[in-house]
């Protein structure tokens, strides 16, 4: 009778892993079919393109007139800094929706941590105004 046991509880280990590698098969299908065509697609145009660089292929564009002075102009790095800034903040207030509908299910755990959240997020903000980056040059 043990060794009954034995052989039945293997056969339904078995039967479960092909269960659940039988769920997994399409992901693993959809997968493979994924990472072929798109290394297909990344391939084909250094097979089909025929790469004849000249002059007037190199040269810069502007609607048909010549460039007139630097091509690439440069940028403040204000503009870089106000975007990052904005991303952090406008981030700061998406996690603020879920916490919102949320709040009843977490709990005080849920609240406290949220309020450090938060204070983290104010005296970062309070430093980054008081440093004058907020203000344009």
């Amino acid at each position: 009778m043990d060794c009954h046991e034995t052989i039945s509880k293997v056969a339904n280990a078995v039967s479960n892993a092909d269960l659940l590698s039988s769920q997994y098969l399409p992901i693993l299908i959809f997968l493979v079919i994924a990472i072929g065509l798109s290394c297909v697609i990344i391939i084909i145009p250094f097979i089909l393109a025929k790469a004849k660089p000249d002059h007037e292929k190199l040269s810069s564009y502007e609607c048909g007139f010549e460039g007139e002075g630097k091509v690439r102009g440069e940028f403040n790095v204000q503009f870089y800094l106000v975007a990052i800034l904005f991303i952090i903040f406008d981030l700061e207030i998406a996690f603020l929706f879920p916490w919102a509908v949320s709040l009843n299910k977490i709990g005080v755990f849920g609240f406290w941590s949220m309020m450090v959240f938060l204070t983290l997020l104010t005296v970062g903000f309070i430093y980054e105004w008081m440093r004058g980056a907020l203000e344009w040059r």
